[in-house]
């Protein structure tokens, strides 16, 4: 009988201490105490992957800051070597293009020989390309270089998300994607700010001219680049199980809820093309902007080379803030609605940046557009790999990138034509307004043609 009081009054005491203590307790210390569980979560996440996922996450690092250094510095390095702007337009254009054409063979390549050596081969080859194009001073040279890097390129980008959807489970995939994008977006935060620093440093303390600043800042970033290739060649090739082989059971797993996973090809591609539009109207719209996002500061206000290396890595860090926080909203909303929203939110920001002439609004809304544009990427990855069946994944990706490439590929001259043309404010305008127009009508056809799909509730 005592024991049972003691019982009853030790559980009254603790109700009591729910009702009442912890009622008074401040805002902050929730919040603390939130964010602890957040990270603690996505500690289990990451520590939950498998080894190859972790190998490839840990490569994906270094190779990330390594092109980090290249997208800010290399147009620059152009620019600083005298050659016209139309040469950024090539060089973007072609190694695009050359990414375009090389991404369907190399989905079948990926398919056919493991995606590891795909992956590792492509990175491999992609390291002789960087240095060539770090040395080289000449306008053929340059693009015959940066061509290759597209071709090569195309062999790890067209086997990065196979390979981590066949090493994970349909439930994993949103938070696995996100984690992988925010990794990609905070190297590259590293490497652009490395980039931009490396250079004006060497150009103060060590004298040097700009050429040779920006050349050294670029070997130092195809050494870090080369850096992933261990990672990679440690990777243990996972050949996706046979379909005809497969349980029902891990048949049920990648099918979305309360819907039969239709395996024929007609109805795939069908869905393929759906995806694939959407890609083209946002690689179109993201052709026009992304590519010359280092030039728009340097050309419409002065800004130093440190300057573009800090809001280009400060934009990657909001990226990776955001891309965390899209599970959260993806529960809240689904996957479609999140991914709509994100891009939406985009738009006013890509206008600020386009109409403003003041240099601090620039980068804020440069800012905040990265941030929101880029967060839904993981999404839109997670919702191809559900609803897309098994054996048909990599020509889903494989056509998504073509098209989105051939979209950079196609806006590379136009967009600096309109430069050229228009001057630094009005070129500049009049490709972000464009770009906006091509978000809109992206988000509405995607919401009509995907949203009507089920997909699995994260």
């Amino acid at each position: 009988m005592n024991l049972s009081i003691r019982l009853y009054a030790r559980k009254g005491l603790r109700m009591y201490k729910k009702n009442h203590i912890f009622r008074v307790s401040k805002f902050p210390e929730k919040k603390v105490g939130y964010s602890l569980n957040l990270i603690n979560d996505w500690k289990k996440t990451i520590l939950s992957f498998n080894r190859n996922v972790k190998f490839f996450l840990l490569a994906n690092i270094f190779i990330q800051i390594g092109l980090g250094v290249f997208i800010v510095m290399y147009n620059l390095y152009i620019r600083e070597l005298g050659m016209p702007e139309t040469v950024n337009g090539k060089v973007i254009s072609m190694t695009a293009l050359a990414t375009a054409i090389t991404l369907i063979p190399a989905g079948f390549l990926s398919d056919k020989f493991g995606r590891k050596w795909m992956i590792a081969g492509g990175a491999m080859v992609t390291v002789f390309t960087l240095f060539w194009r770090s040395s080289t001073v000449l306008e053929g040279p340059i693009i015959y270089a940066s061509l290759l890097t597209g071709v090569f390129m195309a062999f790890v980008q067209v086997s990065g998300i196979p390979f981590l959807a066949e090493n994970s489970s349909p439930s994993e995939r949103v938070k696995l994607f996100s984690i992988q994008f925010a990794l990609i977006t905070v190297s590259q935060v590293i490497g652009s700010l490395l980039g931009g620093l490396l250079a004006d440093g060497l150009q103060f303390f060590l004298n040097m001219n700009a050429v040779e600043a920006i050349r050294w800042s670029l070997y130092i970033g195809a050494g870090v680049f080369a850096l992933g290739l261990p990672p990679l060649f440690a990777l243990q090739n996972k050949s996706p199980i046979p379909v005809q082989v497969r349980s029902t059971a891990e048949k049920e797993l990648e099918m979305p809820a309360n819907e039969k996973l239709d395996t024929s090809f007609k109805k795939n591609f069908i869905l393929i093309l759906h995806f694939s539009f959407v890609g083209l109207l946002v690689g179109i719209g993201s052709g026009l902007v992304v590519p010359y996002l280092n030039l728009y500061f340097a050309n419409r206000f002065s800004a130093s080379n440190a300057f573009i290396g800090l809001v280009l890595s400060l934009g990657s860090a909001m990226t990776a803030v955001a891309v965390l926080i899209g599970p959260m909203l993806v529960k809240k909303v689904g996957k479609v609605k999140a991914l709509i929203l994100f891009q939406l939110l985009s738009i006013p920001f890509l206008l600020l940046t386009a109409f403003t002439n003041s240099l601090m609004l620039a980068s804020l809304g440069f800012l905040l557009r990265q941030a929101l544009m880029n967060a839904g990427n993981p999404i839109q990855s997670a919702v191809a790999m559900e609803l897309v069946s098994d054996k048909y994944r990599g020509l889903a990706n494989s056509m998504n990138q073509t098209v989105f490439q051939l979209g950079w590929a196609s806006m590379a001259p136009i967009a600096t034509g309109l430069v050229v043309v228009q001057g630094y404010y009005w070129g500049y305008a009049i490709a972000f307004s464009v770009t906006a127009a091509l978000y809109v009508v992206s988000s509405i056809y995607y919401y009509m043609v995907i949203g009507k799909k089920k997909l699995t509730e994260d």
